[in-house]
Formats: structure tokens, C-alpha cells, sequence
């Protein structure tokens, strides 16, 4: 597991600015939805084309908190990082440019759909009440990555929980989209992982000063149980 270290001085500003260090830690979890992002088999097995080992650490805080959004009424929607044709050619540069010949043709057949690579990690817990969208960019929201916008505005979703691999690519660049889409951002310390603490961490802080709220897994399961008492407490008496 990554070992976590968010600096005196970021945390500092963010008390400042907000007033709080947690600015979500109230949840409508009828209109949120927990992201898992590219968990898997091409990023997460040995010897795997993207490998990140710290990725199969997390696996067990991804399912409780899957677990929890789903026992009280929200959504889990995980993500598959695919590449097709279409995606070849409209995002070309990448491709072209950022792969030798060899690593783009090993790409696209580890991430083309069906492949063994492009299936979800076994040990996630996925269950028919959960959604898979594929997602042909690192982040999802970019115009013609995915679907994901249109199905969470038609499920009135404004607040989503971000967990997956990689820490500073594909988690970061889907929840940066989305924060300044109108969505509030709760980003999982210990539910992400990239390729070094280093990297983790400079993710962590970006996305605790400029784009939401970083929350360990303990935390947030935390201020789910208290939401969901909240709220039946309030319906109890409304």
C-alpha cells in the first residue's frame, strides 16, 4: 500500500480556504456514485503490459466501499480502459507519437474488448445492480471517451467517489473532468494507486487543493454509515 503524505503546508491552505478538510463528508448517496477506475487484468496482473502492483493492494478497500454504496442506494460504475479502431484513430497522436510501433500494437491488443487483459480483475466484487462503461481516453468525461456523463445525469448523480489505477493518470484526469463538469469529487487515499508513493502523493495534494476531497477508505466508509443514519433519521421524521 502506498504509503500516504499529504504536507503540513497543503493541509494548512485547504483549512484556510474551506474552513474544513472535508467539504463532502455529507453524502446524498442516492445521488452518488462510486467510479472504479481500469481495475483490470492489463494493469493489475504479474507481468502485465501496464502493471501496477500497488493496484491489487487496494482491491480489498475498492470492494468495501462498492459494498457500502450499494447496501444504501448508490451506484458503482466500473470503468474499462478499451481501445478499438475509432480510438486509434481519432486520438492518433498518442499512438503515433508517445509508443514505439511494437508498445502501440501491444496496447491495443491487451485493451481491445474481450481480450484477457481488458476483463475486470477476478477478485473485484461486481454484481448485476452495478454498471461497465467502457472509456477509450485516460478520463472519462473528455468528449467521446464514454458514456459515463449521460448515464449518471439521467441518474441525477452529483457527487462521485473515485478509487482505481492509475493514481495520476486515468483517476486523476476522470476526476479533474469532472469536478469542473459540476460534480463534487471525493478521491480515495488508499483506494488508488499509481506507479510510486511519489506520484500517488503529488495526485493526492492536487486533488485535495484544487479538485475535492481526499478521504482514506476508513474515512469515508465512515461518513457513508453517518449519511445513510442521517437520512433515515430525517425520513423517520419528515
Amino acid at each position: 500500500m502506498h504509503k500516504i503524505a499529504l504536507s503540513a503546508d497543503v493541509l494548512k491552505m485547504i483549512q484556510a480556504q474551506r474552513g474544513t478538510l472535508h467539504p463532502f463528508a455529507r453524502l446524498d448517496l442516492r445521488r452518488t456514485a462510486h467510479v472504479v477506475v481500469d481495475l483490470q487484468n492489463g494493469f493489475m496482473e504479474p507481468g502485465a503490459p501496464v502493471e501496477v502492483p500497488v493496484a491489487r493492494e487496494i482491491v480489498a478497500n475498492v470492494n468495501q466501499i462498492s459494498a457500502a454504496v450499494r447496501a444504501h442506494g448508490g451506484r458503482n460504475v466500473f470503468l474499462r480502459m478499451t481501445v478499438d479502431s475509432g480510438s486509434r484513430a481519432s486520438w492518433s497522436n498518442w499512438f503515433a507519437h508517445l509508443h514505439s510501433q511494437e508498445s502501440g500494437t501491444s496496447l491495443t491488443q491487451a485493451f481491445t474488448r474481450h481480450a484477457h487483459y481488458w476483463q475486470l480483475w477476478p477478485t473485484l466484487t461486481v454484481t448485476d445492480a452495478d454498471l461497465t462503461v467502457d472509456k477509450f481516453r485516460f478520463g472519462a468525461f473528455v468528449p467521446g471517451a464514454s458514456e459515463l456523463h449521460e448515464i449518471l445525469q439521467r441518474e441525477r448523480i452529483d457527487t462521485l467517489i473515485i478509487s482505481g489505477t492509475l493514481s495520476n493518470c486515468c483517476c486523476e484526469s476522470t476526476a479533474r473532468d469532472a469536478m469542473q463538469m459540476n460534480y463534487k469529487i471525493i478521491f480515495v487515499a488508499d483506494a488508488n494507486a499509481a506507479l510510486s508513493d511519489a506520484a500517488h502523493n503529488a495526485t493526492l495534494e492536487n486533488m485535495a487543493f484544487l479538485f475535492g476531497d481526499v478521504m482514506s477508505t476508513a474515512e469515508l466508509l465512515g461518513c457513508i454509515a453517518h449519511s445513510a443514519t442521517s437520512g433515515a433519521d430525517r425520513a423517520a421524521t419528515g
